[in-house]
């Protein structure tokens, strides 16, 4: 299967090289050099990834990213030449699944371009199914109407807000959930910066879910950034 992909980037000479190393993987490749016509092509066009750059003319990649969001679940890995951390949180925030920094090697980018779609075309249920009353990962499985969680087929007992995160985690298996979100989504309420409450709540998970939660497998760290459910 040909997987499409919507290439963003504003540097001509960028473009052309990413266009044609994708190509030569096997893409199909749309390109666009800034938000605008990148807009029109996304809605046109239905793409696997979006490979995204931050600094566009017209309309700029934050907004792009926010209207991508409103409309899909399609992976977006973000590549800029802005390598802060700060910058990487934004745009994680925003519902980006993965970022790579300018400049970059092709070998990579095509890595990270496989490993996104791969764990979106595993783990992402296809809209229809959305409604689906059990949610899968591995040997877990929520069960929504009852809201327990098992491993394995045996009961793990988690409390509410335990089964929330979980939930949260499984219904989002390709994005990075920093700690204001992951509070702002289970808690709903305004993050004053207290990280203590998440870390003990993310803590009690993992050693309930994990073999080793020392080495956890299930829950990952995305040391800068958040959590996310592990590859």
């Amino acid at each position: 299967m040909e997987h499409k992909i919507l290439l963003v980037e504003d540097d001509g000479e960028i473009r052309t090289l990413v266009n044609n190393h994708l190509k030569q993987e096997g893409f199909i490749v749309f390109t666009a050099s800034d938000g605008e016509e990148a807009e029109a092509v996304f809605k046109r066009e239905e793409v696997d990834l979006v490979l995204l750059d931050l600094m566009l003319p017209k309309q700029n990649g934050m907004e792009l990213l926010k209207i991508v969001r409103e409309a899909s679940v399609v992976p977006v890995l973000i590549i800029s030449a802005k390598t802060s951390e700060l910058d990487k949180a934004l745009g994680l925030g925003f519902g980006a699944d993965d970022y790579i920094s300018k400049p970059f090697s092709m070998i990579e980018l095509t890595a990270r371009v496989r490993a996104a779609i791969r764990r979106a075309t595993q783990y992402t249920p296809p809209s229809e199914k959305m409604a689906e009353h059990t949610l899968h990962f591995k040997d877990i499985t929520l069960d929504l109407d009852t809201f327990t969680a098992s491993k394995n087929g045996k009961v793990i007992k988690l409390t509410a807000k335990e089964f929330q995160i979980l939930k949260l985690f499984m219904t989002n298996p390709s994005r990075v959930f920093t700690k204001e979100q992951i509070y702002m989504f289970i808690w709903e309420d305004e993050y004053y910066g207290d990280e203590n409450v998440i870390n003990v709540h993310i803590r009690r998970l993992r050693e309930k879910i994990e073999d080793d939660p020392s080495s956890p497998k299930y829950i990952q760290t995305i040391w800068g950034i958040g959590y996310k459910i592990g590859d």
